[in-house]
């Protein structure tokens, strides 16, 4: 089971609360900055250096707030998601993205099957993804479209499932994964 939002808080502030004498800044804002956007990971003596420093700790997270706030109300590029279960004969009803941030439910919708995304409302940008309410796509490992359209006041976005083959058989020969991305053009 993983971490909450609430279990990464406290977390996060028993880290950031610790006092360490003589403390200082173990990295400049530079490395902080290219391991924020990921254009250089930390090397292990870099990673040793800011778990050791609650002051380089509290200054990488001051960063990646400022880069939060710079990049407007959304900030989410996409999410990815991985087929795990075994065949068991049952039919698939629900599917999650690796990050946790969305759910994919399949449903009988008036004997026809119907596809459901839902944002979780406690993923950490779900706030600023439900401000926004983009239009959103979800499209299956080979990029065939799934679903389109914009999440609605509950964070849903629901429509027909468009395959021939039930979800378990479809994704397992689409690559077994899925991604919930930005849309563009919008169906509906």
């Amino acid at each position: 089971m993983g971490m909450t939002e609430l279990d990464r808080k406290l977390q996060a502030g028993a880290l950031l609360g610790r006092r360490v004498e003589g403390d200082r800044l173990t990295l400049a804002d530079e490395v902080l900055a290219q391991a924020l956007d990921g254009s250089r990971p930390l090397t292990a003596g870099e990673r040793a250096a800011l778990q050791a420093s609650p002051l380089t700790l509290r200054r990488l997270r001051h960063l990646a707030q400022s880069r939060r706030a710079d990049a407007g109300a959304v900030s989410w590029r996409g999410s990815r998601g991985l087929l795990r279960a075994a065949d068991s004969g049952a039919g698939l009803d629900l599917l999650r993205t690796d990050d946790g941030m969305w759910r994919l439910h399949f449903v009988d919708a008036a004997g026809s099957l119907a596809v459901i995304v839902q944002l979780d409302p406690e993923a950490a940008q779900a706030r600023d993804v439900m401000a926004a309410r983009p239009a959103i796509q979800v499209r299956d490992g080979r990029g065939a479209l799934v679903l389109e359209g914009r999440l609605d006041a509950d964070g849903e976005c629901e429509g027909p499932w468009p395959f021939a083959l039930p979800p378990a058989a479809h994704f397992q020969q689409h690559g077994a994964r899925f991604e919930v991305i930005p849309g563009v053009n919008p169906i509906t």
